[in-house]
């Protein structure tokens, strides 16, 4: 019989870390309101949310690796905007910032969320950070409390069995839920 496992979205208790790129500051603004707001409307107090800003998208991975390895936050945030000009910049900046982010939350064991938005245009970024395309810092803030709940162990999912159903083959019914990982 397949587990499954799922992170709750109540953020009470915890703690979080917001980095944020000051480049294209009109977009990541909008993002980190969108974080914060995700993280308070699912139970996080103000005061438990540290934010910090860096230059520019590049510099994330640093600042959010050190924040994750200090033991102090239960998830850290990435917020940024990297849109595309007429050089390869684009592309060497937002492999960097990706890449530098998962290796930040591989090594600290802390989730590590990438709500870095990458767009073509302006306009893309703009929808993205609070327009028609929804908020990606509000999914960053949803994101980092999930996986700090199934990192913790202690998800408020609650735990289900259900027993294959019949002339179905062993293994194949639908799956148990259990709390964490």
């Amino acid at each position: 019989m397949a587990v499954e496992h799922r992170g709750g979205l109540l953020a009470n208790g915890m703690r979080f870390a917001i980095v944020v790129s000051r480049t294209n500051e009109v977009i990541t603004e909008r993002l980190c309101a969108g974080a914060v707001d995700g993280l308070t409307r699912h139970g996080a107090d103000t005061d438990a949310i540290e934010i910090t800003w860096v230059p520019g998208a590049f510099e994330i991975p640093l600042i959010a690796g050190r924040l994750a390895a200090s033991g102090r936050f239960q998830a850290v945030i990435t917020l940024g905007a990297v849109i595309r000009g007429g050089t390869s910049h684009y592309e060497l900046v937002a492999q960097a910032v990706s890449r530098g982010v998962s290796t930040a939350g591989l090594e600290s064991g802390v989730p590590v969320i990438f709500g870095v938005v990458t767009a073509e245009t302006l306009e893309q970024a703009v929808e993205r950070a609070g327009g028609k395309a929804g908020n990606r810092g509000f999914e960053a803030a949803l994101a980092a409390i999930e996986m700090a709940n199934l990192v913790a162990g202690d998800a408020p999912a609650t735990a289900t069995s259900r027993p294959a159903r019949r002339g179905s083959r062993a293994g194949s019914g639908s799956p148990r839920r259990r709390r964490g990982v």
